[in-house]
């Protein structure tokens, strides 16, 4: 029998309960980081329970999703990745003042970007994204 890819529903579950077993800990501050599916389910989760998050960090969303809460957001794709119109349609119409849009040069999608000549400068933007 083929494993299966958890259901959207249990990625945001999932996420929701790491978030909550994070506060219960006595962490004050979660900021939610993901790329592609992860960063669609972390959009969903936080257009759904918009106060769980602290901050959003999303390489190359999927999707554009309406209810988000005022966190801020820091976006980054790829300028001739098929979806990098996605993370600038959220950018811009995201709640809040603190919404960033990092387009970097290429194609890599997601995760990939830190593989290209542009991954250090989107991991210098998530480090002090993360640190404010």
């Amino acid at each position: 029998m083929p494993l299966s890819s958890p259901s959207r529903t249990s990625r945001r579950e999932s996420i929701a309960a790491a978030v909550a077993k994070l506060h219960d800990d006595g962490h004050a501050d979660v900021a939610l980081v993901g790329g592609s599916a992860g960063a669609d389910a972390i959009l969903q989760l936080a257009s759904q329970q918009p106060d769980l998050p602290d901050q959003l960090v999303l390489l190359s969303p999927n999707r554009v999703v309406d209810g988000l809460g005022g966190e801020p957001r820091l976006f980054i794709a790829s300028e001739d990745e098929p979806v990098a119109h996605v993370s600038q349609q959220l950018a811009d119409s995201s709640p809040g003042v603190d919404n960033e849009m990092i387009l970097l040069p290429g194609s890599a999608h997601a995760q990939n970007i830190f593989d290209g000549e542009s991954g250090d400068a989107a991991l210098q933007a998530i480090l002090e994204r993360l640190a404010n």
